[in-house]
């Protein structure tokens, strides 16, 4: 048998070491931006969503700084040419109850987030599968473990200090907050110098 697979989409992760300052830092800040502001209604359903300029507000610039080194690893990965650039960035927090509806981001080539405060429980961010006409029909599987080649969907734990980059074109939500605490993360989008 000769097996191939074609056209995978991938989600990369990193995780920031000592990042446990830098999160009490951007929580302090995030908490009091969302007091001063009343925020964006997008696909936050009882959360709180930031402006969409927080890339140009100094005290943000240590995690910006760490979002281009990651980025640059994709960029490297994918073999892209000219520089990466942070189209737009902003805070979220959900608190309990709170969700993100599924979404994706326009006008933009890689997206992602960073989590800052969150559990197992806070809410996952679920991905979909890309293809079109893949949803059509669901064919009935083994009972035995499936192969994530196969999956449908797929749910990634909101890690605190771990950022998160998948492709913009993926349709992605955030599950529920089932804690008793707030989830706080931060959103963003790159794309290519020129574009």
């Amino acid at each position: 048998m000769i097996k191939e697979e074609f056209f995978p989409t991938i989600v990369y992760g990193f995780d920031l070491p000592m990042a446990t300052h830098l999160n009490q830092q951007l929580e302090r800040d995030i908490i009091e931006w969302s007091r001063q502001d009343k925020g964006l209604q997008k696909t936050n359903v009882k959360g709180w969503h930031s402006q969409t300029d927080m890339q140009t507000k100094p005290e943000y610039k240590p995690l910006i700084d760490q979002l281009f080194l990651a980025m640059r690893h994709v960029w490297d990965d994918q073999h892209l040419d000219q520089e990466p650039v942070l189209g737009n960035m902003w805070a979220n927090i959900n608190p309990p109850g709170g969700y993100n509806q599924s979404h994706i981001h326009a006008n933009s080539l890689f997206s992602g987030v960073y989590y800052i405060k969150s559990n197992l429980k806070s809410g996952r961010l679920k991905i979909h599968d890309p293809r079109p006409g893949v949803q059509i029909i669901m064919p009935i599987r083994t009972k035995t473990e499936i192969p994530k080649p196969l999956w449908r969907d797929a749910s990634l734990d909101p890690v605190p200090g771990r950022i998160l980059i998948f492709p913009s074109w993926v349709w992605h939500a955030v599950e529920p907050n089932e804690s008793n605490d707030i989830r706080i993360s931060v959103s963003f989008n790159f794309i290519q110098k020129g574009f």
